[in-house]
């Protein structure tokens, strides 16, 4: 190589050295890598498998001679007046903050003991699906305060003094749902069934309506 050439070789302009990272860096950065990759892969498929839009259940339970706020403190008195009845519900809104969901339950049953007849209902209920046990036992609270309910007979146990009643009333129920943590689309539940005037607002008759406490089951899908 002549001397004119080593000249102009040696001032030709040099790219920069691309940075060269170390063996122990890039393999810290791996176990992050495959994390954050997990995250992306699992999380949306785990959130999803855990938001049922559909139930089906049953429950039954015994008449007793109360308020709702009269049973949760112990005054009621049970009598011979029983109900089965078939349960299902479906998923209308939830939140996207809050442990919350908005669901339209609906009953079909029959009552029996001191009068035969059968009832259908529908409200609108909320489900609260957040408790500092729920890794353990996962726990919802239902209520429904406000739905209509219909009986085929107005049941003696909702007549007045002057033998009126209605076959129409609200439809009020109160919920304690328990399932495992794994199988949250398995649930056990108490429920409080109740009909009622709304302080005689749907009627003057002077009965209170109809109370059951009921224990159930609901499959998810």
């Amino acid at each position: 190589m002549t001397p004119q050439m080593t000249a102009t070789f040696h001032n030709l302009p040099c790219k920069p050295a691309m940075p060269v990272f170390k063996q122990d860096e890039s393999k810290r950065a791996l176990p992050f890598a495959r994390l954050l990759l997990s995250a992306c892969l699992l999380l949306p498929s785990a959130a999803y498998c855990e938001q049922y839009d559909w139930s089906l259940g049953w429950y039954g339970g015994q008449y007793y001679d109360s308020e709702p706020a009269g049973f949760s403190h112990g005054n009621a008195t049970y009598l011979n007046q029983y109900i089965v009845a078939l349960t299902g519900s479906k998923s209308v809104w939830r939140s996207a903050s809050l442990p919350l969901a908005l669901e339209l339950d609906a009953m079909i049953g029959q009552q029996f003991g001191l009068e035969t007849l059968n009832e259908i209902a529908i409200a609108p209920v909320l489900r609260w699906s957040s408790f500092p046990w729920n890794k353990y036992l996962q726990t919802d609270l239902r209520a429904g305060p406000l739905g209509a309910s219909y009986t085929t007979t107005v049941s003696p146990l909702e007549r007045g003094t002057n033998g009126d009643g209605s076959h129409i009333l609200n439809f009020l129920l109160i919920e304690l749902a328990f399932s495992l943590p794994q199988h949250k689309e398995n649930e056990v539940f108490m429920r409080l069934h109740h009909r009622c005037t709304i302080y005689d607002l749907l009627n003057n008759y002077g009965a209170n309506g109809e109370d059951f406490v009921a224990l159930g089951y609901r499959e998810y899908f």
